[in-house]
């Protein structure tokens, strides 16, 4: 049996959906497009980390330190306290490095930044939008490689990517080479937009893992699990 990370959390069911927990050593792909929810989800599972005593980094292409903050606050995910006492590793990068500074670069940094991955777990949001410019060809095989080293250190590495950042071939071997492959769908039911979290593999679990779980995030509560969406 995996020994698991565990992210429950009192207020919803997702744990139960996702096997009690991330198996430790796994690397996780997140994938889905802009909009559909892939950072909500990594916040819930980073805070649900926290809570059950797993240290984080969580590199954001996407807010400052301070819109994080308030972006977790506004889900009732408060980690202010997990900051301070450093059990949650935030790097922002381009609201501190800037747009105009070459993204060819990043990949290499990523690999070469060791700091990055002392904590159990290490959340890149969004993956795609850091390193597209230099995800081609054997760098996607260089960077799995990357990856699975980290995995036998006992590290578990999550990753959001957007498909239209990166072409099939690029995204091939990310999605055929992560013990955990998610992608987040979304559709509309009288006018409004559903969305479902699939569930396209999960290796080393021992419970029970759901296919496809309804979801829809709400202020002042988070994550909630929408049985309606996929039923």
């Amino acid at each position: 049996m995996s020994e698991l990370y565990k992210f429950e959390i009192d207020r919803d069911g997702l744990h139960r959906q996702l096997g009690a927990g991330i198996p430790k050593g796994s690397i996780l792909l997140l994938e889905g497009k802009y909009g559909a929810g892939k950072s909500a989800i990594l916040q819930r599972l980073t805070y649900g980390f926290l809570k059950n005593g797993v240290t984080v980094t969580y590199i954001s292409t996407e807010l400052t330190a301070k819109g994080f903050i308030e972006q977790m606050r506004s889900l009732d995910y408060p980690i202010t306290p997990y900051m301070l006492n450093k059990d949650l590793l935030y790097i922002p990068v381009f609201p501190l490095i800037g747009e105009a500074m070459p993204r060819y670069q990043f990949l290499d940094k990523l690999m070469d930044t060791k700091e990055l991955y002392e904590r159990e777990v290490t959340v890149i949001d969004s993956f795609s939008s850091l390193c597209k410019a230099d995800l081609r060809g054997q760098r996607a095989i260089q960077v799995l490689a990357f990856f699975k080293k980290l995995s036998g250190l006992n590290r578990t590495i999550m990753f959001s990517v957007d498909p239209v950042d990166l072409d099939d071939k690029t995204l091939a071997p990310l999605r055929a080479d992560s013990d955990i492959y998610m992608s987040i769908t979304m559709g509309s039911i009288e006018g409004s937009t559903v969305r479902a979290l699939n569930v396209n593999r999960f290796g080393s679990s021992s419970e029970p893992v759901g296919d496809a779980i309804g979801f829809r995030i709400e202020p002042k509560i988070g994550f909630i699990i929408d049985i309606t969406t996929v039923a």
